[in-house]
């Protein structure tokens, strides 16, 4: 939050947006659709718009559709491959079984979407906000909010030219206010604003705490004779306990590409668990491992997802303005899909705010925005699969996932659920266990050909940062690091990390062994801020332009 101490640049916009994600653009040019005379700026703390999404991707063109109805006849569509096969398997160690298609309610089911890179749909967003006259601006993290007079007036972006020891070098250039009227906060899961939002406007009260995964993503170039182009695959099971929730995804798009993804649900409680190591083993098997023999790895990158669904939507608006997208989480955690539902809030949002500004309104709450969300059909799907994720972490994989299939058609067919809405019994950090109370894991030896290391995976992430600044991972109590993380939990961080920036070094000669920050890895996922046991590692924006740079992603 401002305190107003530095003396800044300031430029004054009807509506600034934090983050080009699909939220984001599609509010910007929801606003410029509707009045052309509405000033919209975005701030984008990649280097470009694109940069730093990562997803699966199945995209349900819903909101697309409402958005942009003719999308499908661009010159250059954001999507050009359409869901032809559509398949579910339970893993086991050597074998796996299929669930037939009929199993699943119809809203399960994928064969209207399209596969593709997320990416690459906000940059095909960008462009056509920018034809609109969105001002979007790459490489500016929203680093703080602006708060007076008991509202928010806008963002500060992040201070250019920092040393690693807070002293500004000579090409220091302090970051520029951004003032508005209304500000909408799309920055995506667990963002550092969303978070101080929340807390200070109280927006989580009366709802359930908010519950994550990560997920990580590899693009890969296979054989023709590996391709089947439109193909959709999601697995559940092995290499997890029955205990662990998560699971696979691989989808077939483009010129031979295939996106292998693996998710674990961060309410894990083993801290000995490697999730990148899970997902490395995933690729061994006998299922799986041949679609890749003779591939090239293209990319890597990982990303926390929001899982918590309908119990945990917080309020949405707050004066000043409102989170949209996953900022505020409305994943459908068994359908694996939340950019349409990310991208019509963001509408719905841009809707409110146009009716304000025509009645001579700023500043206030956007309540018009929470009655349009409680009557969507955003609302209606997230509690149509409310229970899964509940019920998954209460009965395990084998008859949580049952039981949740159950539910969705209870749900579906008839309008109520047998369980109610249930709560997600705590935060995810409070899950963990005691190392000691746990059993050792082990993890083969990368083979370099299918199975990698994380630092050669973060480096065709491309993820860069300015070496000589400020570590952005800040900790909040060094000792309780070694103390608590350390001495109780086994140091999980260096396990969790998807890119290696935590590690606890052992001295050569006796002496306490060292926590170790290697902040230049970092790929902006936020796994350390929601899983460290004692929530003491605060993620804040680095520089501008730095971390990740994700193709076709």
């Amino acid at each position: 939050m401002a305190d107003g101490a530095i003396e800044r640049d300031s430029m004054e916009y009807d509506v600034v947006i934090a983050g080009a994600g699909p939220a984001g653009l599609a509010a910007a040019i929801r606003i410029k659709q509707m009045n052309q005379d509405v000033s919209v700026a975005v701030i984008e703390k990649g280097s470009e718009v694109g940069a730093h999404i990562l997803s699966g991707v199945v995209f349900d063109p819903k909101a697309l559709d409402e958005l942009i109805p003719d999308w499908r006849d661009d010159p250059n569509p954001p999507f050009d491959t359409e869901v032809t096969d559509d398949k579910f398997i339970a893993l086991g160690e050597s074998g796996s079984a299929e669930l037939p298609g009929f199993a699943m309610p119809k809203f399960m089911h994928n064969h209207h979407c399209y596969v593709g890179s997320l990416a690459n749909l906000c940059r095909w967003l960008g462009e056509k906000a920018e034809a609109l006259g969105v001002e979007i601006y790459p490489g500016f993290p929203a680093a703080e909010y602006i708060y007076e007079d008991g509202a928010v007036r806008g963002v500060i972006t992040g201070d250019m030219g920092v040393a690693r020891d807070g002293a500004q070098k000579d090409m220091y250039q302090p970051g520029m206010e951004l003032r508005a009227k209304y500000t909408l906060i799309g920055e995506g899961a667990r963002g550092s604003l969303s978070k101080q939002l929340i807390d200070q406007f109280g927006l989580e009260e009366g709802r359930e705490p908010q519950k994550f995964g990560i997920g990580m993503k590899e693009l890969w170039r296979v054989k023709p004779e590996n391709f089947k182009k439109g193909r959709v695959q999601h697995t559940m099971g092995w290499p997890l306990d029955l205990e662990t929730g998560g699971g696979s995804f691989l989808y077939h798009f483009g010129d031979n590409l295939v996106s292998v993804g693996f998710v674990v649900h961060l309410n894990y409680k083993n801290p000995n668990l490697f999730p990148f190591g899970e997902f490395q083993k995933f690729k061994t098997h006998p299922d799986i491992a041949p679609i890749f023999e003779g591939a090239e790895r293209l990319s890597y990158g990982a990303r926390a997802i929001t899982e918590g669904g309908y119990q945990s939507v917080p309020k949405l608006a707050f004066p000043g303005g409102a989170l949209i997208g996953c900022a505020a989480g409305f994943v459908n955690v068994p359908r694996i899909k939340g950019s349409h539902n990310a991208m019509k809030t963001g509408m719905m949002a841009a809707e409110a705010i146009v009716d304000a500004l025509g009645e001579g309104r700023a500043n206030d709450a956007l309540d018009a925005y929470e009655a349009a969300y409680d009557s969507s059909w955003v609302k209606q799907e997230l509690k149509l699969v409310r229970n899964v994720k509940p019920l998954w972490t209460r009965f395990g994989t084998l008859f949580g996932v049952a039981l949740g299939g159950l539910d969705m058609w209870t749900n579906f067919l008839f309008g109520f659920s047998l369980f109610g809405t249930l709560g997600h019994k705590g935060r995810d950090h409070e899950a963990t266990k005691p190392a000691k109370d746990c059993k050792p894991k082990h993890y083969p030896k990368p083979d370099g050909v299918l199975t990698f290391d994380r630092l050669s995976s973060v480096f065709i992430s491309n993820t860069n940062h300015e070496e000589d600044q400020p570590i952005h991972l800040k900790l909040a109590d060094a000792g309780l690091q070694k103390s608590s993380e350390y001495d109780v939990f086994g140091g999980p961080s260096a396990r969790y990390c998807p890119a290696a920036v935590y590690e606890w070094v052992e001295p050569e000669e006796g002496g306490e062994p060292q926590f170790v920050i290697n902040a230049q890895n970092c790929v902006h996922c936020k796994t350390c801020d929601i899983k460290d046991p004692n929530q003491n590692i605060n993620w804040t924006t680095p520089e501008g332009a730095g971390g990740p740079n994700y193709p076709n992603m």
